[in-house]
């Protein structure tokens, strides 16, 4: 008894801790980022071909959404030194939550996304690991050097990639599982949701005072030039879709949504303008969130009606 009342404890500081560090929102954006990442793959893979979300979508959005829960219980214990400073009311900080209970959480996730992964291809399994272990070696590189613990810039080079994994993931296994098609076009997907997270990435990380010791861009890139990266970012994830897409061949109602990214970026460029033109010391964080949710949701409508024009 002692045992099970033990494990039920600690089944719910778990519990507590996804509801504190996994907010709502962050599913609806692991959620959105699948949909939109498997539509788009399948727009320029298959584009005669009509695209809608099946039983292989909802397995790799749950796989994602699980996924993406394990990676911020990574970031729980990896950046415990720096939010005893910065972020005190933290749940491993204050004692909520155990590194050990973290620890079995995250393995019972690996097991459950490899094994959901693995019913889905083995390459969808072997992606899904890539993400797990890439999880753990940031981690292992962030307590070994000093310099991509601090370093913001070098910090982003080697942190990224769980990003671009996860994308993989999502694409090869829509590939596996017939949503998508093997061709070189999938490529730009890969800049394009680099480009939409990157903006909102350099967007909550800016401020016009200099912070030092906290992880803001604009202490190394200044606040106008981490504003700058921010649009710069939305642009590039905007041309690089309507370059691959090519709405202009379209007609109808496929056609005007294939040109609404690159509306959207007039979202960010008013975030960056406010910012610049304002005394706020914080970069206004809302458009770059508004930016990358419309964006997406944009992507799955042109899935949807292009390959039905």
């Amino acid at each position: 008894m002692p045992a099970r009342t033990g494990i039920l404890t600690s089944v719910g500081r778990i519990a507590r801790f996804t509801k504190v560090m996994y907010k709502p929102h962050y599913l609806l954006y692991g959620i959105l980022w699948v949909l939109a990442l498997e539509g788009t793959a399948a727009l320029l893979t298959k584009p005669d071909v009509a695209w809608h979300p099946g039983g292989a979508t909802a397995a790799r959005v749950g796989v994602v959404a699980i996924v993406l829960l394990y990676l911020r219980m990574v970031d729980e214990q990896k950046d415990l030194e720096y939010d005893r400073v910065h972020n005190p009311d933290r749940p491993l900080v204050t004692g909520a939550v155990s590194a050990l209970e973290l620890r079995s959480a995250m393995a019972v996730i690996a097991v459950v996304s490899i094994g959901g992964s693995l019913a889905l291809s083995v390459r969808s399994a072997v992606a899904i690991t890539a993400v797990l272990a890439y999880g753990l070696i940031l981690w292992g590189l962030e307590r070994l050097s000093e310099t991509v613990r601090t370093n913001i810039m070098l910090n982003l080079v080697v942190t990224y990639p769980v990003q671009l994994l996860v994308t993989a993931y999502a694409v090869l296994s829509a590939i596996d599982t017939g949503e998508a098609a093997d061709h070189g076009r999938v490529a730009a997907v890969a800049v394009v949701f680099a480009g939409a997270f990157l903006q909102f990435e350099f967007a909550r990380k800016t401020s016009r005072i200099a912070r030092p010791g906290e992880m803001y861009y604009s202490n190394a890139l200044g606040a106008i030039g981490s504003a700058a990266a921010s649009v710069l970012c939305a642009l590039a994830a905007a041309v690089c879709e309507i370059a691959a897409a090519k709405p202009w061949e379209w007609s109808g109602a496929a056609a005007v949504i294939g040109w609404m990214p690159l509306a959207l970026t007039v979202i960010p460029a008013i975030g960056a303008w406010r910012f610049v033109r304002s005394r706020d010391e914080e970069y206004p964080v809302v458009p770059a969130v508004l930016f990358i949710l419309t964006l997406y949701l944009t992507l799955i409508a042109q899935a949807v009606a292009a390959t039905r024009r």
